[in-house]
């Protein structure tokens, strides 16, 4: 167990106390009394588990500590702040609240580009996967996005719309990629079955 896998593993740890602080807050603004003191503390929260993903990945490169266990953890890590962290601030009761379509199209895109990656792997035995631009901004703008709910903005709105788009989009490109990729392997063309004479 290397530093950067128990520092990836605190990270996970910290998914649940998020959402227990997110919620409480959230109850708090429905009953009328906004608690800023558990804002404060989720977004603390929050930044200590994302600014943890800069953390090890530079202690595992820096020192080599780099695992089998790290690779698999840090994805679920990441994913699984991110995904919880816009699932539940688009459910609770914040002052701006998440619209549902966000977490929607968020979650199918993420469901689509792992049914793909499963699908060519299948097919073609191998997987060729190149995070796009694209990619990384969507996945940025969804960080930025949590923030500035969070912290309340006021041009929270603009932010939605944008980080949305470009979530669309990217996940457009990695379909289209996909596609490209069955095309090469010959997947995507009807199979010519030799007919039969009597």
């Amino acid at each position: 167990m290397t530093l950067p896998n128990q520092i990836t593993i605190g990270r996970i740890l910290l998914i649940p106390v998020f959402v227990a602080l997110a919620i409480y807050y959230g109850k708090s603004v429905t009953a009328g009394h906004p608690d800023e003191i558990l804002r404060l503390a989720t977004i603390g929260v929050f930044l200590t588990a994302a600014l943890s993903d800069g953390v090890d990945g530079w202690l595992a490169r820096r020192y080599h500590l780099k695992s089998r266990l790290g690779a698999i953890l840090d994805p679920i890590a990441d994913k699984g702040l991110m995904l919880t962290a816009i699932i539940t601030l688009s459910v609770t009761n914040w002052p701006y609240q998440l619209p549902i379509w966000y977490p929607v199209l968020v979650i199918a895109r993420d469901i689509i580009i792992v049914t793909g990656c499963a699908v060519l792997r299948l097919l073609n035995h191998h997987l060729e996967v190149s995070p796009s631009l694209l990619g990384k901004a969507s996945t940025f703008l969804q960080m930025f996005t949590i923030s500035v709910v969070m912290l309340q903005w006021i041009h929270a709105d603009i932010v939605v719309w944008v980080s949305g788009i470009v979530t669309l989009v990217s996940g457009i490109g990695y379909l289209v990629q996909g596609v490209g990729q069955l095309h090469e392997g010959g997947h995507a063309s009807p199979e010519h079955q030799p007919s039969s004479k009597n």
